[in-house]
């Protein structure tokens, strides 16, 4: 089948589980324009056999977005791609890199390092199933694998299922002994390695992933590379993300104060709330926006206070962005 033209990935936010929901990327989305979103994983069951549109559905004003799935059947995965790329998203990214003990005992996420034929088989039927780029989020190796020879060995074998984009946490995955949270912290980094491949592969798109605390860092280790993918500093510090347009795709412009973030976003919060949405299913994501800046303690505390009750509406952020502006006055 052949294929549209790939998304451009210089610079991605990460899938996460439980953090980048729709609600998140269209916050996202107001802060930068050109990013690459990603959704939380999903899983090919999930998708073949639960609520598709409640799961991943998503609003084509959070474009350009990318939906990454979870599974290791390839006749399953090739089924639910299709499902995707019916509701509109532009690329299908397969997670080999999730090291949960949930993701383990369904047989994919890291522990398919172990199994580069079968990744190779499912990305294939994937392929196959559909039009739109598919690629590949990977560790370096998991346990104790040797990281050099099982990331080109990993690579080489995938990539001839035709997939060319493979997105690199630039870590191995502990399966035995580190807990999640553990191994997105624990394993040693190793960004030279990941340079290496793409010396090696020049051919191949390398992305990559895993402890780029900003931008500055982004760029600097990026260096060489096709692109970088960002995950808990674009989430925890997300102004960062109203430098990215500029800085990483050339457009003019200033970036975005967090008072104006605040008002752009406004229109989608408040469609929400009118479809029945809670207001701290949303703003749950908004807590760092003021992240190293004066008020940024009381915006979190007026938000996480008051964002749960069955009545809150909008003036619950017009409440903390007037505590942040007091907090400014009185400085």
């Amino acid at each position: 089948m052949s294929h549209s033209p790939a998304p451009d990935r210089r610079f991605c936010v990460a899938p996460m589980m439980d953090w980048t929901d729709r609600h998140c990327r269209a916050f996202h989305r107001v802060l930068t324009r050109r990013a690459l979103l990603y959704t939380e994983m999903a899983v090919d069951q999930a998708v073949l056999h639960g609520d598709a549109p409640r799961l991943i559905g998503f609003d084509p004003a959070e474009h350009p977005v990318a939906i990454q799935l979870g599974g290791s059947d390839p006749d399953l995965l090739a089924r639910a791609a299709r499902i995707a790329q019916g509701f509109g998203y532009i690329e299908i990214n397969l997670n080999v890199g999730c090291p949960s003990d949930r993701v383990q005992s369904g047989r994919f996420g890291a522990c398919l390092m172990r199994e580069p034929q079968l990744v190779r088989d499912c990305l294939q039927a994937m392929r196959e199933a559909v039009s739109v780029p598919v690629t590949v989020k990977h560790r370096l190796g998991v346990d104790d694998q040797d990281p050099r020879e099982t990331l080109f060995g990993f690579v080489d074998t995938v990539a001839k299922s035709g997939v060319t984009c493979f997105i690199v946490h630039a870590r191995k995955a502990w399966l035995d002994g580190l807990s999640p949270k553990e191994n997105r912290d624990v394993p040693p980094l190793d960004y030279d390695l990941v340079r290496e491949l793409k010396a090696a592969r020049p051919d191949l798109e390398i992305i990559l992933n895993g402890g780029l605390a900003d931008l500055d860092a982004a760029l600097a280790e990026g260096e060489g590379l096709d692109g970088v993918m960002l995950g808990r500093a674009a989430y925890h510090t997300p102004l960062i993300l109203s430098e990215v347009d500029a800085r990483f795709y050339g457009e003019a412009g200033e970036p975005r104060s967090p008072f104006e973030v605040v008002e752009a976003y406004r229109p989608y919060v408040e469609a929400r709330l009118a479809e029945g949405a809670r207001l701290n299913a949303i703003t749950r994501h908004m807590l760092g926006l003021f992240a190293g800046l004066p008020g940024a303690r009381l915006w979190r505390r007026v938000l996480s206070e008051n964002a749960h009750r069955p009545d809150a509406d909008w003036a619950v952020v017009e409440m903390a962005l007037h505590a942040v502006m007091e907090a400014r006055a009185a400085a």
